[in-house]
């Protein structure tokens, strides 16, 4: 058993790793039309046993190693487990930022639109994703012998249905989108598809373990927090703006008081506690309070100091060990690859379809519910947890988890590219999207995305 010196010093060794990987990445995918937490994704996949292992198999089980040896027992290894928890500290205080970006005035007056468009955007993947799942489940090969035909059909409906909130944040505030109609209305929508994919989720892990009591607290603790979030959280938290700590407390940190940032991140903390408790997942209660948070020059601040080191520091850890769980060798064999292949042209085009028409329907120009489409299919983060929720709770084999990384992965690269694509066309048109959807260009808008410059993505 390494001491905890050794699991430390190796620890900042395997983060070094992933930064300077990340940062090689980076201009490749700049030329992709890329954003950079695309990058960070890949090269977690990169640093695994699919690309690094599959290179030089000896090098990558020594950087990143995932079992030792305990007696006649294997446990999880020591750094797998710091890797593990630093990644969920990075993806919590992450949506705590994403919160407190939230555009709740532009999704107040839209919200019509963004109701139907989240109903289609779940539905339709819902029912392409539960056939398939169903199907899965009897050829044997993708489920464990635990795992029900209606079980595995719910599993992989959610796997289809699922919006990734955190990445497709990171996507609309790099792409200067967070100001705009299409950008609230994709993050309202991937707020919904989350939400529906983990009561899904909370359903299936609760019935194999004979109890649907998981899924009703799941339901009831969620809308309670919110409940209280939104009306008495709210208020406390306002008195934050108004209150002057004592004299001895006035220490500043970065130019935010000591006692002001202690208690957002205790209330920040308590609510992914709490709603992790409840079984939505921390990222949930920490997105809420962001939310709720009052806007302000002590929330700009915290933005300003937090989401560096979130998101190039903490961040990238969850993109490695969800890689180290990935082996895109088992997509060879040509059953696998068939079943990848289906779920791969459901998941984008369930998405990208029900979407973008029901975006249409709803009086979007054709440009901008064709990139809402398109930002729908931004997986990443909220995928991967789903993933390796099925994977440590004895549901799925490696190779589901397996084809539906590789899903993850292809459907998230292509979003971003996709979506500028419809607003290039937008853009010869003579039109941009503003906040109340395509304008033109010379039209008065509000603050810009360069105001955002030290955002979550710069």
């Amino acid at each position: 058993m390494p001491t905890p010196l050794e699991i430390t010093t190796h620890f900042f060794l395997q983060v070094a790793v992933i930064l300077l990987t990340y940062r090689l990445l980076w201009p490749l995918f700049r030329r992709l039309a890329q954003v950079q937490v695309v990058a960070i994704m890949v090269a977690g996949f990169l640093l695994g046993p699919s690309v690094l292992g599959w290179i030089w198999p000896q090098a990558q089980q020594w950087l990143f190693p995932t079992q030792l040896t305990v007696g006649d027992t294997n446990v999880m290894h020591p750094n797998l487990s710091a890797i593990y928890v630093v990644g969920q500290l990075g993806l919590v205080l992450y949506m705590f930022l994403v919160g407190a970006d939230f555009k709740l005035d532009i999704l107040s007056s839209h919200l019509r639109k963004a109701g139907a468009t989240s109903v289609a955007g779940v539905g339709v993947p819902l029912v392409l994703g539960g056939a398939v799942g169903w199907w899965m489940v009897s050829l044997g090969d993708y489920f464990t012998g635990k795992v029900e035909p209606w079980q595995g059909a719910l599993f992989v409906a959610a796997a289809v249905a699922i919006t990734s909130f955190p990445m497709l944040a990171w996507i609309v505030i790099d792409s200067g989108l967070q100001h705009t109609r299409l950008g609230t209305m994709a993050l309202a929508c991937a707020a919904v598809d989350d939400a529906c994919a983990w009561i899904l989720l909370s359903a299936m892990v609760a019935s194999t373990q004979g109890s649907m009591n998981g899924a009703f607290l799941a339901v009831g603790g969620g809308i309670g927090y919110v409940v209280f979030m939104a009306v008495v959280g709210r208020r406390l938290l306002a008195r934050l703006n108004e209150w002057t700590p004592k004299h001895g407390d006035t220490e500043k940190t970065g130019g935010i008081p000591v006692a002001h940032l202690v208690v957002v991140l205790l209330v920040v903390l308590l609510g992914s506690w709490f709603t992790d408790w409840c079984g939505i997942y921390s990222v949930f209660g920490a997105f809420v309070v962001g939310a709720v948070m009052p806007r302000g020059a002590l929330l700009d601040t915290i933005k300003q100091r937090l989401e560096p080191i979130v998101s190039y520091l903490l961040l990238p850890a969850f993109f490695i060990y969800s890689g180290l769980n990935t082996e895109l060798g088992l997509v060879l064999e040509p059953s696998v690859l068939l079943m990848a292949a289906v779920i791969l042209i459901i998941s984008f085009a369930g998405k990208f379809g029900a979407i973008g028409l029901a975006a249409r329907w709803q009086g979007m120009s054709w440009r901008e519910a064709g990139s809402l489409g398109a930002l729908a299919n931004a997986r990443g983060l909220m995928e991967l947890i789903l993933l390796n929720i099925g994977l440590t709770a004895g549901l799925i084999t490696a190779e589901l988890y397996t084809i539906l990384a590789l899903m993850t992965l292809v459907t998230t690269f292509v979003a971003s590219p996709v979506q500028r694509i419809f607003e290039r066309g937008a853009w010869k048109a003579g039109m941009v999207f503003g906040p109340d959807g395509e304008q033109p260009k010379d039209a008065p808008k509000p603050q810009q995305a360069a105001e955002s410059a030290g955002s979550l993505a710069p």
